[in-house]
């Protein structure tokens, strides 16, 4: 039986796991921390639970469909419920706004709660739903660095409509001519932050991210984000996967070209595969060390990271729901801060994530787990002491207006992640979340490759690489991976 291994026992490795293993070969995953998911993971702070990392659940097909591949039923082992209200949304001037799912309910708040009308929206989601219709099935769910992607018949129907695509405005120019309401452009550009980006750099095709959100829907896992690796690692380890945690890998062995497998504290360990779910930049520093580096790639911008306060908080808040955002007044000064000043602005969007509002075990009686989140720079060796001090007295105080509170008496306990911790827990260069940034118009085809042009047998996946961050690109990787590798 051939052997593959992978290295990082993130989503993409597991999900990558599962589909090779289904494909025939005897799958080792070697994880550096003591527990899978990477991002993708929990952990108890007094009498609360908190999911560690990503909070949004879009495309469960994609998680059900690795049950299926494995002739499994998904509703036996994972579990998840469609959101009817899937954000709320607030701006200092006591102005709310809820994204209910159903988009006719939805427009109807527009309408009523901004200067925006019912239409703008609609129009907005079915722009949205164009650049879905156009791309994914050439973007998102096939190498862009392959050439028989671009000779098929769906590539070239997806390149005549590229004018559709709105590749060449930026987001937040393009939504500046959607809504005339200055509070719904703030809400359309939010979505750049979804894969690290820039909404007054990036492109408008990144207006494809509300579609995956408000037309397919959100969701939540019964049990909380955590169950969705809970359930993989299972579903992997039923086929077979072999899970080594606390281990390093040090090389990726390489000879003629052609990847040999890895070596672990000087010990050589034989694959005939190997996958990478480590950040290609780390991969390559790390594990490929003398191999030729792909420069350009390694120093692309990266995208932004993230400061998490995970509180408990002894009280519950009826008008917030799972998913809340309490805007910025001055949305592009926020930006400016993060992506030119790489520091963080003294009034930063606040989002918080509430779990216990769906699985209330995750939160004494009473009580609520915060995972209180903003957007900030990747680490550049800032202050990170005084800035977290700073940006929690912001936070703080902009809770505090909104909800009408006084929060830091509500704090039963506490917990911060910042850049340096996400990189020293996840292997991501510089904390930051989505690997490069999105911030220019070729930046699709700019990621890595999720293979090696250089090296046979080596493989890529994970949000670093092709199609990029998030849960669903990350399980697409795996899925484009999968497909490159020779059945057996």
């Amino acid at each position: 039986m051939p052997k593959a291994i992978i290295v990082g026992a993130g989503l993409a490795g597991i999900a990558s796991a599962i589909r090779l293993s289904i494909k025939g070969y005897e799958v080792a995953v070697y994880e550096a921390n003591d527990y899978a998911g990477g991002k993708l993971s929990d952990f108890k702070q007094g009498d609360f639970r908190f999911d560690a990392g990503p909070s949004l659940f879009t495309m469960p097909q994609y998680v059900d469909e690795l049950f299926e591949l494995a002739g499994k039923n998904p509703k036996d082992d994972f579990e998840y419920e469609k959101l009817d209200t899937i954000c709320k949304y607030f701006w200092d001037d006591k102005t709310t706004l809820t994204a209910f799912a159903d988009v006719d309910k939805f427009a109807t708040e527009v309408e009523e709660n901004t200067k925006s009308d019912a239409k703008e929206l609609k129009n907005f989601l079915k722009k949205s739903e164009t650049i879905y219709d156009i791309t994914h099935e050439v973007f998102l769910e096939k190498s862009l660095h392959l050439l028989n992607t671009y000779t098929n018949t769906n590539t070239a129907k997806s390149f005549l409509r590229f004018g559709e695509i709105d590749a060449f405005r930026t987001m937040a120019k393009a939504n500046q001519s959607f809504f005339k309401d200055d509070k719904m452009v703030q809400y359309a550009n939010r979505f750049a932050t979804y894969n690290g980006s820039n909404p007054y750099k990036a492109p408008a095709t990144l207006n494809i991210i509300p579609h995956l959100e408000q037309n397919f829907g959100a969701y939540f896992p019964k049990g909380g984000m955590y169950a969705i690796t809970k359930s993989l690692v299972k579903l992997a380890e039923d086929l077979g996967v072999v899970f080594k945690y606390n281990i390093i890998v040090d090389d990726i062995v390489v000879e003629d070209k052609i990847v040999k497998g890895i070596k672990v504290k000087q010990q050589f360990i034989a694959a005939d595969v190997v996958i990478s779910n480590m950040d290609v930049y780390f991969t390559y520093k790390k594990l490929l060390k003398d191999q030729k580096q792909p420069q350009q790639i390694l120093k692309q911008e990266r995208s932004s990271s993230a400061l998490i306060f995970y509180w408990g908080i002894k009280q519950e808040f009826k008008q917030l729901s799972l998913h809340n955002i309490f805007f910025s007044n001055n949305y592009k000064q926020e930006f400016e801060a993060i992506f030119k000043d790489e520091s963080i602005c003294n009034d930063p969007t606040v989002y918080v994530n509430i779990s216990s509002k769906y699985h209330i075990e995750d939160a004494p009686k009473g009580c609520e787990n915060w995972f209180t989140m903003v957007n900030v720079p990747n680490n550049t060796g800032q202050n990170w002491e005084t800035l977290i001090a700073e940006t929690r007295k912001n936070i703080i105080k902009k809770l505090n207006k909104n909800l009408e509170v006084d929060l830091e008496n509500l704090i039963e306990n506490e917990s911060i992640l910042d850049p340096r911790t996400i990189e020293s827990k996840t292997s991501s260069f510089r904390g930051s979340l989505y690997g490069t940034s999105s911030n220019n118009q070729f930046a699709a085809f700019l990621r890595h490759a999720n293979f090696s042009k250089q090296i046979k047998n080596l493989y890529f996946v994970g949000g670093s690489v092709h199609p990029g961050g998030g849960i669903p690109l990350a399980l697409l990787s795996a899925k484009i991976v999968a497909d490159m590798v020779k059945e057996h």
